[in-house]
């Protein structure tokens, strides 16, 4: 999950939100949205894990997915929305149907009270610097995957690193005539 570090690291934040029509819990009192940091907000680039929550849940398939929504009242989902405004786009399921839509705002966030990651404080919610499209999802994953590409390359060169160094001072000394 997405990792803010460093003095107001967790102030005034790009995100986004994906909400999913079927997300509605029962009696309607909450939605669950998966917000993540913008990929585009300055802490971005570098996160293997833009989503604000992610927990490894093991189903009964056997398969690894993970659950990144957590619930936000009725009340806070309208300040997100009415902070978006027209900062929005359709999710479209691959059949062409819209089945949520992504919502694109700015503010505070900070630790879960109740399990693992971050939430937003609703009462700090604003515009986004960033506008929302049908490509905004699309570049969410591929700058996920370029940081862990990324991260991956540093961990390869640091591992080679003191050993290929190591090789081209014993190179240099063995070139060096003798003194004397």
């Amino acid at each position: 999950m997405a990792v803010l570090k460093g003095e107001a690291a967790m102030t005034g934040v790009n995100l986004i939100a994906k909400v999913y029509k079927n997300g509605v819990t029962k009696g309607g009192k909450s939605q669950y949205a998966d917000v993540q940091l913008d990929a585009r907000d300055p802490h971005g680039p570098e996160q293997t894990n833009l989503h604000l929550r992610s927990d490894r849940v093991q189903g009964e398939d056997g398969k690894v997915r993970y659950r990144n929504g957590v619930p936000y009242s009725t009340g806070q989902m309208e300040e997100i929305v009415r902070a978006a405004g027209p900062n929005m786009a359709p999710i479209l399921n691959k059949d062409g149907i819209e089945v949520g839509t992504v919502y694109g705002f700015k503010g505070n966030v900070m630790p879960a009270a109740r399990g693992t990651g971050l939430v937003v404080n609703t009462e700090s919610v604003r515009a986004s610097e960033f506008m929302v499209d049908d490509k905004t999802l699309d570049n969410q994953f591929t700058s996920m995957r370029a940081a862990r590409a990324s991260r991956a390359a540093d961990a390869e060169s640091q591992a080679q690193g003191p050993a290929s160094g190591a090789k081209q001072e014993q190179a240099a000394d063995v070139g060096e005539p003798a003194a004397g």
